[in-house]
């Protein structure tokens, strides 16, 4: 098994607000990002992510566990391990925990062994994020949509982890549907993904755009 690259971070705030660090609950948090190139953030610089632009607002111990090409329930040979395995190698004594995924997955639902057995999988990762961090917050983000969603397996994928985070009472934010996120739009993906022909990794624009909504799911829970 490959060994992980992990980027590390920890993130200095940039704002002299009288009084910001000490009023700002997430001053400080350690928190840790798992997922595919949504997480890695593909071709473009990590700092680019929405998650990290999170962390460094808020001054926040911020670890990176994103591997271009990554699924939640398939061991690849090329990408490496499942996260359903992989997040045992995040650290310890974590604040917050962000799961992103399911790109992938949509793709492999036949190598997975089909949908049944995905949500098996996205369970073992619930539970074992508990059980690690009883105290923390963990969130998961879904895909973006596509075109000819409704139907697809990419739609399949986001309802199967909206139904298994919801049996572990854990937030998840449905990103195809309430991300603000037009992936099937060739007009949208020009201005806020890394290629026009993308259908995945925002760009730094894109980034900023998603992290108003995702902000505001975070804080709400």
């Amino acid at each position: 098994m490959k060994r992980l690259k992990c980027y590390i971070l920890t993130i200095v705030a940039l704002f002299s607000l009288a009084g910001y660090a000490q009023t700002d609950p997430l001053n400080g948090k350690r928190i840790a990002v798992i997922g595919d190139s949504y997480v890695k953030n593909h071709v473009d610089p990590m700092e680019n992510t929405w998650h990290y632009k999170f962390a460094r607002k808020h001054g926040m111990e911020y670890f990176n566990y994103g591997i271009n090409g990554s699924s939640m329930a398939y061991t690849s040979p090329r990408w490496g391990t499942a996260m359903y395995i992989r997040y045992k190698e995040m650290p310890d004594n974590l604040d917050y925990v962000f799961v992103i995924g399911g790109h992938n997955d949509s793709s492999k639902l036949d190598s997975i062994g089909g949908l049944d057995v995905f949500k098996e999988r996205v369970g073992i990762l619930c539970q074992g994020l508990i059980e690690r961090y009883p105290a923390a917050k963990i969130y998961f983000f879904t895909r973006w949509n596509c075109k000819d969603f409704q139907g697809s397996n990419a739609e399949k994928i986001v309802d199967a982890m909206i139904e298994v985070c919801g049996n572990y009472s854990i937030p998840v934010l449905d990103c195809a549907r309430q991300g603000g996120i037009y992936a099937h739009s060739d007009a949208f993906r020009k201005l806020y993904f890394q290629r026009p022909e993308d259908n995945a990794h925002l760009n730094s624009k894109g980034h900023d755009r998603f992290l108003n909504v995702a902000e505001s799911f975070i804080l709400k829970h």
